[in-house]
């Protein structure tokens, strides 16, 4: 006797139904790595500990000047002071410590002060372990009470047994839980949440973002089964916020259909969803095995890019960097939405700042993103390889981009070019300017010529031509606007030219596990690359030393003819009136060329004669 039924997404018995393309899987742990799943990432809070001082702390030799610091120990976070300047029973430290905490709070903080006895030798004065759940919450840059706390002492007495001292020290402290940042697991170029930690911090949403997961064509094999025969067992994992969702896995086909759907609630046009592909290999022994789930490729879509209410329907390529080079995968086929509630709170939203106000009231420095950003990727792969089916620690560092702040030869040659491209406009009006001045095309020339005389009689047009210039240059490039949302891009990433030594040395582990000779090659290379660096940034300084030679009187004969131009120019302009000193200034720049020399004008050459600090350097 069977029961037979067939449903879609909506029904409520989808999510634990037996799919019939899941015949060949048996176990009840198979079937459960196999379903769809919705996961919440954990509840993240940045924890400040400000330590201020300590008193009264009972070094064992009192005959020296102790060298107390403070070491403060979060789950698998450690951090520590500098050592106090005031080397005395009294330490002052006023330094900051900053770790990453997630709900529900299951650690103490631990602190402990010690004292460097030795150089390779640290006793601990007193420790003390504070619960997280009674601490402060702060939600903007008002600063929380500080408070005292006791601190007490552990003694092994010769049975092995500890005994617990409680003794007058006490160490001065602000701790708190900052609500007003947003935590970083993330990098901020492609983030898909931009909220603060707090609840009461939200503003409403603007929208809801809906994807469909259609389907996938022409993925590779990435398995062997029984027999040699290649198979791809493919699941979707998508993030968008503190939402991620894990589509069923479609077992033995290299065409899957997944067809679900799902929504997220938008509270920030500027943002990404994040669509990986994987190869399940948990299925058939894989976890005996030890096997990781494969990446498949992976797929960006910046909200800001998509035109509201209307349904993007497109495949994208699935591009994946192996040591060898880039390879296509497939292409995955999905079906974007994003449904805009007000148009005025959207476009409201781009005159706020992108991070949350305490950023920038209280900034934290670049090291301590790098570090907490870390911690919090390690914190949402734990928790969410906790969940069952578990979204396992690969896929979600892949689609998080954690180890993308490495070093990349690849990675830098790309955005070097980026740069350059960035510039090109710049160096193209440069070069057209130029083909002006020198009149290459003598029409162009008179024309922009008469247009200067114009804006100098009447310099009020000046800032409408410029605006109305732009507007035009809008309206024109309407015609071209993307009509597709933007995909990985090789070229751009210099993923289908770098040298294979190159992606070797991406792909390396951090520390190196490459032999001797391959590291001191790329050690000799990576020299000669920051030498050429180290050129360019000594010539910046130089031309910013001789500016400031000027009127340093470094050298005196040249602040002396610089000090006199200064005067002779201040009257020269104070009498004559400013629109024929713009007059002649910008005839004399698009004069023709017979009325020019090849060799280099006299500010230029008196500018380059100026003395720089260069020859002070060893």
């Amino acid at each position: 006797m069977l029961a037979v039924w067939f449903g879609t997404q909506a029904d409520e018995a989808f999510p634990e139904a037996w799919h019939s393309d899941a015949a060949t899987v048996s176990g009840t742990d198979a079937l459960a790595n196999i379903r769809s799943k919705v996961y919440l990432s954990p509840k993240l809070w940045y924890l400040r500990v400000n330590v201020i001082e300590a008193q009264d702390l009972i070094p064992s030799d009192k005959g020296r000047y102790p060298e107390v610091f403070v070491k403060v120990i979060m789950g698998n976070q450690a951090l520590r002071t500098r050592v106090s300047q005031s080397r005395s029973i009294n330490p002052m430290w006023n330094e900051d410590l900053m770790f990453v905490v997630a709900e529900p709070f299951e650690e103490p903080l631990i602190l402990s002060i010690e004292d460097r006895v030795a150089p390779n030798k640290d006793e601990v004065l007193g420790r003390c372990a504070i619960p997280l759940q009674y601490l402060d919450r702060r939600f903007d840059h008002r600063p929380v009470n500080s408070r005292w706390f006791n601190l007490e002492k552990h003694v092994i007495l010769e049975g092995g047994e500890k005994k617990e001292i409680k003794f007058a020290s006490k160490i001065h402290m602000r701790i708190c839980l900052e609500g007003g940042y947003h935590v970083l697991d993330e990098s901020t170029h492609y983030s898909s949440d931009l909220r603060p930690t707090a609840k009461q911090l939200w503003k409403p949403n603007i929208g809801v973002l809906e994807l469909g997961v259609l389907n996938a064509t022409g993925l590779m094999p990435m398995k062997a089964k029984e027999g040699g025969r290649g198979t791809t067992d493919a699941y979707c994992v998508a993030k968008y916020g503190q939402k991620w969702i894990r589509t069923r896995t479609i077992i033995d086909s290299f065409t899957p259909r997944w067809n679900e759907q799902y929504t997220w609630e938008v509270f920030d046009p500027c943002t990404v969803v994040t669509v990986g592909v994987f190869d399940n290999c948990h299925l058939h022994g894989g976890d005996k095995n030890g096997g990781k789930d494969s990446r498949i490729g992976k797929v960006r879509i910046r909200l800001s890019t998509l035109e509201a209410d209307r349904v993007y329907t497109h495949s994208y390529p699935l591009l994946v960097l192996h040591p060898n080079g880039v390879k296509k995968m497939g292409e995955i086929h999905l079906a974007v939405r994003f449904t805009c509630s007000s148009l005025l709170n959207m476009m409201y939203m781009y005159s706020l700042p992108l991070l949350p106000k305490m950023h920038y009231l209280h900034p934290l420095t670049v090291s301590q993103l790098d570090n907490l950003r870390h911690q919090a990727t390690q914190i949402v792969s734990t928790r969410l390889t906790r969940a069952e089916p578990p979204l396992r620690k690969e896929v979600v560092e892949y689609m998080l981009d954690v180890g993308s702040h490495m070093w990349s030869m690849r990675r830098s040659k790309a955005n070097f070019f980026r740069i350059m491209g960035v510039l090109s406009g710049i160096i193209a009006v440069g070069k057209w300017f130029e083909q002006i001045c020198v009149w290459k095309n003598p029409i162009t020339t008179v024309l922009i010529h008469i247009l200067f005389i114009i804006l100098v009689i009447y310099p009020e047009l000046i800032l409408p031509t410029i605006f109305l210039y732009l507007f035009l240059i809008g309206v024109w490039y309407y015609r071209w606007r993307p009509r597709h949302p933007p995909h990985m891009d090789t070229r751009l990433s210099h993923a289908d030219s770098a040298h294979p030594d190159e992606l070797d040395e991406e792909f390396d582990t951090f520390p190196t596990s490459r032999p001797s000779d391959i590291v001191r090659m790329r050690y000799d290379r990576l020299r000669s690359i920051a030498g050429r660096i180290q050129t360019v940034v000594g010539d910046l300084a130089t031309q910013g030393e001789r500016l400031q030679s000027l009127l340093s009187w470094r050298d005196p004969r040249a602040t002396a003819l610089f000090v006199l131009f200064c005067l002779i120019a201040a009257v020269v302009l104070y009498v004559t009136p400013f629109q024929f000193v713009a007059f002649f200034i910008g005839l004399y720049v698009l004069r023709h060329p017979r009325l020019r020399y090849r060799l280099p004008s006299v500010p230029l050459n008196f500018f380059r004669r100026l003395p720089a600090r260069t020859d002070c350097m060893l």
